[in-house]
């Protein structure tokens, strides 16, 4: 059966929002409607359906139109399996000794490492994107510097796969929260996969507000591998929740959007200790002074 997507991108969230919801009630209706900043700092937002009939390609353009966004882009996309695809082609992952895979490369595991099961059909943060494997990296930089961090928090967790990561290197209980119940959902799918459910503890949170994270602590390492946005809005919650000499990771950055976050934590009292870049993404790592 095919598919059909129709694209388009305007100025700010609420104009996108709205676009979105309108989008809803066209006939023939999408099976699907995503709205999503375009992390380039621009400012742009990209809205987007998805059809299993051909779109009205009109009633697109009177809605781009009403909303000052551009004509939408209208494509056939072929039929594809993607979960095969993607599992053809994305390879494990190596993080210093970190090794994150799917089922499918089960047999590529090498003695030794510390293995991470990961499901390419899963939510955000499989390792292969430069964001996770940036944090992935920093954290075996820390661990090699001789840190062992006692408490661990991971905000904007996705598949916690680096709540995983120390919950198998380290002995704690880490928390592993989203915003997202998807991505909790997801969270305990994996922990349970790896043998680690009894060490993650799988909560649905907006940033530190829930009374088990609070509870928990303040932590020694927190990540949090989210967006540029909600990164400088954490800033002073990151403070709060993060113990003197403390550690904290963050990422979901580009490369351009590193000097503004390292200048707003260095206003709550972190130093910038290290940083990774993997193509136009950046990590960066922080001690609370």
């Amino acid at each position: 059966m095919p598919t059909f997507t129709a694209l388009t991108t305007l100025m700010g969230e609420a104009p996108a929002q709205k676009l979105g919801e309108a989008m809803e009630i066209l006939d023939p209706a999408p099976t699907g409607v995503g709205v999503f900043e375009v992390e380039d700092g621009s400012g742009l937002w990209e809205v987007g359906g998805y059809f299993i009939e051909s779109p009205d390609g009109v009633a697109l353009d009177i809605l781009a139109a009403a909303h000052g966004a551009k004509p939408f882009s209208i494509s056939e996309l072929p039929e594809t399996d993607w979960v095969a695809h993607v599992k053809r082609e994305l390879s494990p992952v190596e993080a210093g000794r970190f090794f994150v895979y799917g089922s499918h490369d089960a047999e590529k595991v090498p003695s030794g490492r510390i293995a991470l099961l990961i499901e390419a059909a899963m939510a955000f943060g499989t390792g292969h994107h430069g964001t996770t494997l940036g944090c992935l990296q920093l954290f075996d930089d820390l661990l090699n510097s001789g840190v062992r961090p006692q408490s661990v928090a991971d905000i904007g967790c996705g598949t916690a796969v680096l709540a995983m990561a120390a919950a198998a290197e380290l002995d704690v209980t880490a928390i592993a929260s989203d915003i997202d119940q998807v991505a909790v959902d997801v969270a305990r799918v994996n922990a349970d996969a790896n043998g680690l459910s009894h060490k993650i503890k799988c909560l649905e949170a907006a940033g530190f507000d829930h009374p088990e994270i609070v509870k928990a602590g303040p932590f020694d390492l927190i990540f949090a591998n989210i967006l540029k946005g909600p990164l400088l809005e954490l800033a002073p919650d990151m403070a709060k929740n993060c113990m003197d000499g403390g550690t904290i990771i963050l990422s979901g950055l580009l490369l351009e959007q590193a000097e503004d976050t390292i200048a707003t934590y260095k206003k709550h009292g972190f130093r910038l200790s290290q940083r990774r870049d993997n193509h136009e993404w950046t990590a960066l790592m922080f001690i609370k002074s």
